[in-house]
This record gives structure tokens, sequence and C-alpha cells, in this order.
């Protein structure tokens, strides 16, 4: 009996606690934070908790439609990138059009073929927000500032100031958008445009306040003014006949998105000025007319040779190609057309315009002689020692490439003078193909003084004079005593009965400072 009543005891006190019981029980402390009293937490049924690992681990996998899944696959696909939309921008609205498709359950409802691709759809806004924000009201008074002008409109002398690029020409340069365009679709210079409502009156009232005060005006200001009245006198001359103020009307920016500009001028020659504004179609000449003008010109320089002239036409001829977007085997040949002879005038800073836009042409396999050109762009980088480019020439070499007589002959002459072959050099200059004399004529000076450095450390006492003439390629020998004479060391020739003589034994110092002094001084005006 004792013994039942004690088993009932422990059950009761299992089962049961005591309402006043030595201890409460708390939850363990896994955090060194403040710890926050809450109510006791009662663990969940075994039933419980395992219907809820069940759906939680059991969540079905969605199939997606096979239409979707192509979808997906043209989106991530090389050949549909446009340049200018990041992978990034493209993977979230994909996101997008899908989980909203998902979320009104159009997966199978939804064209997915003709449905424009994610890439697409950011570059239609784009497009439609520029068109936007140039129809807003402040656009109306914002016609004392300008828009730099972009690279290509003013090819003459942009090209000048930024470093080529294999890249420059795409196909889809038309839809190609500036990268501030991408970035920062609001104008910098916003914040500074009088608003509409202000009157021109009010405007000139504030300034004469501003002067009164001693404020004077800023240099952006008298910038501006600057740049006004320059436009406003070249519209006196020949000029295309468009006012200041609506030079923002026709933006820079909307002429690109909105396409190549198509000339409507019948004039064969017009004067080159550099574009302030959009390009006037009625002073733009069409390619039938540029074909008429290449040959007059072509015809003109046999007759008359004025490089001045020429120059100008032949600009004027290429900014008109470019406005337009014109890219064929006529651009190709006016282009090398002109720098042939910029070569014959030593114009290098055309010459070097029209090589970069060479390089572009020749990629997209328009026609031309390209490796008449890639031979002279070699001799360029003699003539410069760039030897950073050169190697890189050398590096996209192709076998085809130095086997080709012209390109064969300027690598001939690059190794000749990496060895210190003066000998083989100057049997290369005489032999020079096609217009590569022009440009080495423009370093071959040097490198007379240098091998005649060396001949006087190999030759001494001294060494005749026709052997100098002979060796360093010159036509005769008072042509090379003419050479020495230049250099100041008329005094270290000597008549004597065989012969004219250097005294190559006191002449070593004298060519050995002109080398380095010559060597000194290189002209990289228009560098490539």
């Amino acid at each position: 009996m004792p013994s039942e009543i004690n088993a009932q005891e422990s059950h009761s006190r299992t089962h049961f606690p005591p309402a006043n019981g030595a201890y409460i029980p708390v939850s363990a402390r896994r955090t060194f934070a403040r710890h926050e009293p809450s109510a006791t937490v009662i663990p969940p049924s075994p039933s419980v908790q395992a219907t809820t690992t069940t759906s939680t681990t059991a969540k079905p996998k969605r199939d997606w439609p096979t239409p979707v899944r192509q979808y997906v696959q043209r989106s991530f696909a090389a050949e549909n990138s446009i340049q200018g939309v990041t992978r990034e921008e493209m993977e979230t609205r994909l996101k997008k059009v899908i989980s909203d498709a998902a979320e009104s359950d159009n997966l199978t409802i939804i064209d997915w073929e003709a449905l424009p691709l994610p890439q697409q759809m950011i570059q239609t806004e784009r497009v439609m927000f520029a068109q936007n924000t140039a129809n807003t009201p402040w656009r109306d008074s914002f016609t004392t500032l300008s828009v730099q002008d972009p690279a290509g409109w003013n090819e003459g002398t942009v090209s000048k100031k930024r470093k080529s690029t294999d890249a420059m020409s795409t196909k889809n340069e038309i839809d190609h958008q500036s990268p501030w365009r991408k970035t920062n679709n609001r104008n910098i210079f916003e914040e500074r445009v009088t608003h509409p409502s202000t009157t021109t009156a009010e405007r000139a009232e504030k300034r004469q306040r501003k002067d009164v005060v001693g404020k004077g005006t800023s240099k952006f200001q008298n910038s501006l003014d600057g740049r006004k009245r320059r436009f406003e006198d070249a519209q006196n001359g020949a000029m295309s006949p468009q006012p200041y103020a609506s030079a923002q009307d026709e933006s820079i920016t909307l002429t690109v998105d909105r396409g190549p500009v198509i000339g409507r001028s019948q004039e064969l020659e017009k004067k080159y000025f550099r574009l302030t504004s959009a390009p006037n179609p009625d002073t733009v000449r069409p390619l039938p007319v540029l074909e008429k003008t290449l040959d007059l010109l072509k015809r003109k320089w046999k007759q008359e040779n004025n490089y001045s002239y020429i120059c100008d036409q032949f600009k004027s001829l290429r900014q008109d190609l470019t406005v337009q977007h014109i890219k064929n085997e006529f651009t190709v040949i006016a282009y090398e057309i002109h720098a042939r002879i910029a070569l014959e005038k030593g114009d290098l800073g055309e010459y070097n315009q029209c090589q970069t836009q060479l390089r572009a042409l020749y990629s997209q396999n328009l026609g031309g002689h390209p490796m008449e050109f890639k031979a002279y762009r070699i001799l360029y980088f003699i003539h410069t020692c760039n030897r950073t480019d050169m190697n890189d020439v050398l590096a996209d070499l192709t076998t085809a490439e130095k086997n080709d007589p012209a390109v064969k002959h300027a690598l001939d002459a690059r190794s000749a003078l990496a060895l210190g072959n003066y000998h083989r050099f100057f049997q290369l200059y005489l032999l020079t193909p096609n217009m590569g004399a022009y440009l080495m004529d423009m370093f071959v000076s040097r490198e007379r003084l240098a091998a005649l450095a060396n001949i006087c450390k190999a030759y001494k006492p001294d060494v005749k004079l026709r052997f100098i003439t002979e060796e360093l390629g010159f036509e005769s020998d008072e042509e090379s005593a003419r050479f020495i004479c230049d250099n100041s060391a008329q005094s270290l020739l000597e008549e004597r009965l065989d012969g004219v003589r250097l005294l190559s034994g006191k002449a070593g110092l004298v060519f050995e400072t002109a080398r380095n002094a010559a060597f000194q001084r290189v002209d990289i005006k228009g560098q490539i």
C-alpha cells in the first residue's frame, strides 16, 4: 500500500508541477546582447513541427514554358547585346518582365517571339526620354549656352586631341549614345538657365545691377559672349545662314539621335568652317555632288598645285562625308588622296587625321590600299621613335601582310636601323616604293648624322668624301659636302690630290653632338 501511494505521488509531480516551484525554467542565453523579458515560448508539438518542415522542404519547382526559356536565351545572346546597356540593367529588366507576366498569369498568353528584348526596351525608353527632354519649355530660353561639338563633326580638328582606337566606327554607330547621355540626362547648366517667364529686359537690368554692385561678369559668361561673337562673324561670311539663337532648336544631341544629315547643296566648292551648331542640310553636299567635287580638286591640284586651297577644300569634303555618315569606297578614296597630298607637302597633322580615319575604314573592308598606308604607318613610327605603337603594329601583322612589297620594305628599314646597319638602310632609302620617301625624308638627316658619327669612329684619320656620298645615299659630292658644312664641320674638309677628304679623326665629337640634338627634336604633331 505505501508503494502505491509513492507511485501516485511521483506521477502527480511529473505531470503537474507545483504552482510555487523552487525554480522557473528559462531559455539559454546565446548572445551578449541585453536580454529583453518576453513571454514564455511554448515549443510546438511534434506533429506541427513535422508539418512545417515538410511544407518548407517540399517547395515545388516552377516549370517555365519553352517560349519564356527561349526569350531568356535570346536576351543573353552576344549578338543581341546593345552598346550602352549593361548586363546588370538588362538582367533587372528581364526579371521584371517575367515576374510581372507570372503574377498576372500571362506566361502562356504573351507572344514571347514578338516581345522586344529587355535591352531594346531600355534603349527605346532612353530615346523617348531624350526627345521629351528636348521639348520641355526651359529649352526655349536656353539660347546662350551651347553644347560642345561631338567628335566626328569637326573631324578636321578634333582628331588631333584624342588617341586613335580601333573601335571608332561600328555598325551600330548611329544608335550609339555618348557616355554623358548614359550616366546623366540632366544638363549640367540647367541650374544656371533663366526661367522662361523672365524677359530679356529684366535679365539685362539684372546684369546691370550686378555690374553696379561690382561683381562683374564671370569667366564663363565672357567665354560664351566671345563664342557668340565668333559665330555671328562666321555667319557674315560663307557659313550657312543660321541664327545663333536657333542653334538650340535643332541641338547637336538631337541631330545625332535622329540620324545623319541629308545634304541638298549643289555647289562644288565650299570653304571649310568649324561646326558650332547642327549642320544645315542646305549647305551640305550629297554624295553625287561630292564625287564631282573630288574630280575637280584632282584637276586643280595637277594644274595649280595650291596646297592651301586644296587642303581647305578636302577638309570641307571630309566634313560633309562625316555629317552624312557616308562610309563607302568613295570615302576611302577621298581620304587616301588627301593623305598623299599632305605627305607630299610634309603636313603631318593632316596626314595623321586621314590615317586615323583610314584605319577605321579599312577595318570595314571598304576597298582602298590598306597595305600602302600600313607601310606609311611603320615609317611614321620610325620617324617619331614610337616603339610602343611600333610593337603593336608588328604584333598585328599577318604573314600575307609581311610579304607585301611596301610593308616588307618598311620592315626592312626598321630592322636595318635597329641593327645599326646604315649601309643597308640607305640602300632601302633609294628604293622606297609609293610615297614612302616623303616620310623617310623627315628622319633621314638624323640617321645620316648617326652614320657619320659611326664612320668617324671606324675610319681614321680621314675618309674620302665620295665614300660618304655613296654610303649615305647622297645624289652628289656637292650635296654631301653641303650637309657636312650645315652641321658646322666645314673646317674639317680638306681638298687633296685624290679628292676631297673629311678629317674623321677630329669630326667625331661634332657629329656625335649633332646626332644627340637631332634625336631630341622629334616632331610628333598630330600623333596617330
